[in-house]
């Protein structure tokens, strides 16, 4: 499947302002993956398919979760966070992408997770910051996203975690995780 095609069968399924996020994400996941050193064909890559199972029944990706033995703790939390380690699924079996790195930036678009890859970090950050987002802190983000992915990532998992505090809603660990992991980073980092 070349590119093209990937993009019209991702759009396909989903709604045309998802997919417009979709192609925010993409645009600047390559911005960032050049300004930090990254492969800008596997930022895109990643940005065109992480959100390919966000409107996928709730029943599937809960089947495919129990069948494919991911986390069940997964079913524990927002069902939000389902179509992250699903969608990777499907790059895998119904896209053929291989690349675990571009695997890895799909699965993890979320929630992220402990020790980040520089993909991990592009997509889940363009995820939060691509131009059609808007919420309270996202223009810092933006403004961070300039001098540092690790600091602007960290402001991203604040804003999840702190809207999550408010709503009285469970953090999932993998973002405690992140978060605390990218703190360590920044700080050994000077």
């Amino acid at each position: 499947m070349n590119r093209e095609q990937m993009i019209e069968s991702v759009r396909s399924q989903m709604p045309e302002k998802r997919w417009r996020h979709t192609e925010g994400v993409m645009a600047t996941a390559v911005t960032l993956a050049e300004r930090y050193g990254e492969d800008p064909a596997k930022a895109e890559l990643a940005a065109i398919l992480h959100d390919v199972a966000k409107y996928w029944p709730t029943s599937r990706m809960e089947q495919i979760i129990v069948e494919q033995h991911m986390p069940k703790e997964l079913l524990l939390y927002d069902k939000e966070l389902w179509h992250a380690p699903v969608g990777a699924w499907a790059a895998e079996h119904d896209y053929g992408v291989t690349d675990a790195e571009v695997l890895d930036a799909i699965r993890y678009h979320t929630s992220g997770r402990r020790q980040m890859t520089k993909l991990d970090k592009i997509v889940c950050l363009a995820d939060y910051m691509e131009p059609g987002r808007e919420f309270p802190g996202v223009d810092r983000i933006r403004e961070l996203s300039e001098q540092s992915l690790d600091k602007a990532l960290l402001a991203g998992f604040d804003s999840t975690i702190g809207f999550l505090l408010e709503k009285g809603r469970r953090i999932f660990p993998l973002t405690v995780e992140a978060r605390n992991g990218l703190i360590e980073e920044i700080n050994e980092g000077g």
